[in-house]
């Protein structure tokens, strides 16, 4: 699967984001990390602000390759997400790791499981270790 076929198949759509567009969504993934890590909030609404974090280096991924999600179809999170080795050259096993997070935060919010301490670290680490590949692959480190 390339970017083009996931265009062709209207997953994505083309969008020219500039530089500092993209640089704000990488800082708002960076405050949305910052959020996470604080302890007086409940581990649902930490998690939720760590895969938020993830989301946004996917799609400013995205926007640095041309492309958007179409957010008017269903799976637009999954698509961003799938699409990191496209984009980053993430590895496939890192991806799998970031769409069971995804799994996990639908969960969260569609039936009102909760999060654990476990699980809010790995969406942490992840978000973290997301976060600097992105500045440093798309070079605004």
């Amino acid at each position: 699967m390339t970017l083009e076929n996931l265009l062709a198949i209207k997953r994505l759509q083309r969008h020219e984001a500039g530089r500092a567009a993209i640089l704000k969504l990488l800082a708002a993934a960076a405050r949305n990390l910052a959020d996470a890590k604080v302890t007086t909030i409940s581990a649902e609404n930490r998690f939720d602000a760590a895969y938020k974090a993830i989301l946004q280096c996917a799609m400013a991924a995205l926007w640095a390759k041309g492309f958007r999600t179409s957010t008017s179809e269903p799976g637009h999170h999954q698509t961003a997400i799938q699409a990191l080795p496209l984009t980053l050259a993430l590895d496939s096993a890192t991806v799998i790791v970031l769409d069971a997070l995804r799994k996990q935060r639908n969960l969260n919010d569609y039936t009102g499981d909760g999060v654990n301490d476990a699980l809010l670290a790995e969406c942490i680490a992840q978000a973290e270790a997301l976060l600097q590949h992105a500045r440093t692959t798309l070079g605004v480190s």
